[in-house]
């Protein structure tokens, strides 16, 4: 009887979704090694994609120079120059014009990047399960095979979503809202740091790319409940979670290259071999994810650090001057006594 109702349920499920279509895209069950929530999901959104857009993501194969949007360097240096431009121009162009909010679609903006994380972070750990525990953490980020299409799909659609994230810049200038370096450059740096790691065919590259998914599906929906004038007490985490990021990332970064480099140039020293990818692309990696750290943690002392301290400094001199006043007090009435006595003498 049970048996029979799920086989009822599958064929009601796969012939009513507009998303399958009557196909056997839709595999579920109990939890594997290649099914880790149950249902194989990279088939459901492979098929859904084909469905609404016509494109075949389980035959993408992206190549540099191709046919791929944001595939060629003219393409990234036009995109993120008129980002600068617009920007900077729009920010000056806009300096006798009132703020303009665009309540919802900024909500709805922040919604969509939320949820296009999320997507992407979980298709990602479908895909890194079965890797990871067959195979150990080396082999996922240092093997050539570790490198497999459906991960450089989804590198590839996250490579993507950063010009999208480029509109939370223009929310910013609308808003009249001020624009910091960190927030300029790390857009900008992050577009060409994907393109780079995609070119450089980096096996390392789900370790950065799962974990700013993770810190964006944070502070998306941060910034969402924020316009719907939510203020969640967890906000100082959202930078506290970036930083955890980047000191994760650096100690993967940091090890593949040593091994790599020294591996290749100095055999004689202690190594685990070399590891996938271009050497330029390790290097531009580690350079990169470097500066955000470093920016970061300015940026957390700055906001949430240095104020503190201001404040503690205020208390502390706001305590003294009670003290101090009434030291002053009671020097004044020893002067007095003393005026007082040598008159009467």
């Amino acid at each position: 009887m049970a048996e029979e109702i799920i086989e009822n349920v599958e064929h009601l499920v796969t012939e009513s979704l507009p998303f399958t279509g009557g196909s056997s895209c839709l595999e579920y069950g109990m939890p594997t090694l290649d099914r880790p929530f149950g249902v194989a999901l990279w088939p459901l959104f492979v098929e859904g994609t084909r469905r609404v857009t016509g494109w075949d993501l389980s035959k993408f194969d992206y190549e540099y120079n191709s046919w791929a949007p944001m595939s060629k360097v003219h393409e990234v240096l036009i995109a993120i120059t008129m980002y600068y431009v617009v920007i900077f121009g729009g920010r000056w162009a806009l300096q006798n014009v009132r703020p303009i909010k665009f309540g919802f679609i900024f909500k709805l903006h922040n919604l969509l990047l939320t949820f296009f994380s999320l997507t992407l972070l979980i298709l990602m750990i479908e895909q890194l399960v079965p890797i990871l525990v067959r195979h150990g953490i080396f082999y996922a980020i240092c093997n050539t095979t570790a490198w497999t299409q459906p991960l450089v799909t989804l590198y590839y659609l996250n490579y993507l979503t950063k010009y999208y994230e480029l509109l939370d810049t223009c929310f910013l200038v609308l808003r009249k809202r001020p624009l910091t370096f960190l927030h300029t450059y790390h857009h900008g740096a992050t577009a060409l740091l994907c393109f780079n790691q995609l070119n450089g065919s980096t096996s390392i590259s789900w370790v950065p790319i799962s974990l700013n998914l993770f810190v964006h599906v944070v502070m998306y929906f941060y910034y969402f409940l924020s316009a719907c004038g939510i203020r969640p007490w967890w906000k100082h985490w959202v930078t506290r979670v970036q930083i955890i990021q980047f000191i994760i990332d650096l100690a993967f970064v940091y090890f593949a290259s040593y091994t790599h480099f020294v591996y290749r140039y100095f055999p004689n020293l202690p190594n685990k071999g070399r590891c996938a990818g271009e050497e330029s692309a390790a290097v531009n990696g580690c350079l990169i994810l470097t500066s955000y750290l470093v920016l970061f943690v300015s940026f957390y002392i700055k906001v949430y650090l240095a104020p503190k301290k201001t404040k503690k400094v205020s208390s502390e001199s706001a305590a003294d001057k009670p003290a101090s006043a009434k030291a002053s007090g009671a020097a004044a009435s020893d002067a007095s006594r003393r005026s007082t006595r040598s008159r009467r003498i």
